[in-house]
């Protein structure tokens, strides 16, 4: 199975789209979790608005479906400035990029997505113009080539990446302000699907939702889907209504179990415990037995593992913890190297 075709990717889909833009919060207030980096954007935006100047550059990171687009637009609602929004891979020269840039106002906002995957070229056209502002445009090529230098207007550039090791030090460190999205705690998923569900007209009770949130992997993009899922099955076979026994019928069907496993996770599980005893085993011998890409694994499959404590990581490799036997239901084998 393709990760984009699992229902608990947390990588967004078509069928997202719309869904997102209809439930994205528009301000700050309306934000749920990530209190601390949404104090440290109040203050900032404060100080900025106070001064009449753009924010300093801002770099959000982490797993994908925590909100760092969703934050970069509400950034701009509360600045009461324009957004442009692109992608790294999207860029593919620096005319691409100086477009853009030329067409921002004052205190704009540029939103570059996967920002680890801009080009090297690219990244260090970028140098002089999050430092000074100043765009250096060669006009001609060879011994006729001139060098122009313009000015832009003082703009915030945001970027996100969920592949913070994979942004060049130099790129990192011109961003003013840096900020890691966490995943959600289970109460806090609670609230976004209260919201979510009152936004799209739902009758959902209390128990319904929780079950929908304890298996949402802890990430907002999941719980809407899972919601979106569970709103169809309850549609068809309940009377609309999302009950805690509806929920868990509909989440039985998607094959979703009650810490947001799926059959993926639970095959890599599975391969460790029963053909290498619960490990230790390195990550490429894991893929091969799975016929996996080892990055897909160390990307998608690992974190929210590693969340829940079933998997560790050590020198000699990955190790099943005693918390994933019991989850799986299987034997704990004392004294497997690595465990103590």
């Amino acid at each position: 199975m393709r990760e984009m075709e699992r229902i608990i990717s947390a990588k967004p889909r078509a069928e997202d789209l719309a869904l997102d833009r209809s439930l994205r919060p528009k301000r700050l207030a309306d934000f749920i979790g990530q209190e601390k980096v949404k104090e440290n954007l109040k203050i900032a935006i404060a100080a900025a608005q106070g001064r009449g100047e753009a924010l300093d550059h801002i770099l959000f990171y982490g797993p994908p479906g925590l909100g760092k687009t969703t934050l970069a637009h509400i950034i701009a609602a509360e600045m009461g400035v324009n957004i442009k929004v692109t992608s790294g891979p999207a860029i593919e020269r620096t005319g691409d990029i100086a477009a853009i840039l030329t067409s921002l106002n004052k205190e704009d906002i540029l939103f570059i997505d996967e920002v680890h995957r801009l080009g090297r070229v690219v990244e260090e056209f970028l140098y002089p113009v999050m430092e000074e502002s100043i765009l250096n445009i060669i006009i001609g090529k060879g011994p006729g080539a001139r060098s122009l230098r313009l000015n832009v207007p003082q703009f915030t550039f945001i970027g996100a990446t969920t592949r913070f090791a994979l942004l060049s030090p130099p790129l990192r460190d011109r961003f003013g302000a840096v900020y890691r999205l966490d995943f959600y705690d289970q109460k806090s998923i609670e609230i976004i699907l209260e919201r979510s569900a009152e936004l799209l007209g739902l009758e959902a009770e209390d128990g319904g939702l929780k079950e929908i949130a304890r298996r949402a992997r802890g990430t907002p993009r999941v719980a809407n889907r899972l919601l979106k899922r569970v709103r169809d099955y309850a549609q068809v076979m309940a009377q609309g209504v999302i009950t805690e026994e509806v929920a868990l019928e509909a989440l039985a069907r998607l094959e979703i179990d009650a810490k947001g496993l799926d059959d993926i996770d639970h095959k890599v599980l599975r391969t460790i415990m029963e053909k290498f005893d619960g490990g230790p085993v390195g990550l490429d011998t894991i893929a091969a037995s799975i016929s996996e890409e080892a990055d897909t694994i160390m990307d998608v499959y690992e974190p929210y593992l590693l969340q829940l404590g079933f998997l560790e990581r050590t020198p000699r490799g990955r190790v099943a913890t005693r918390l994933a036997y019991e989850h799986l239901g299987l034997p704990y084998k004392k004294g497997q190297p690595g465990l103590w």
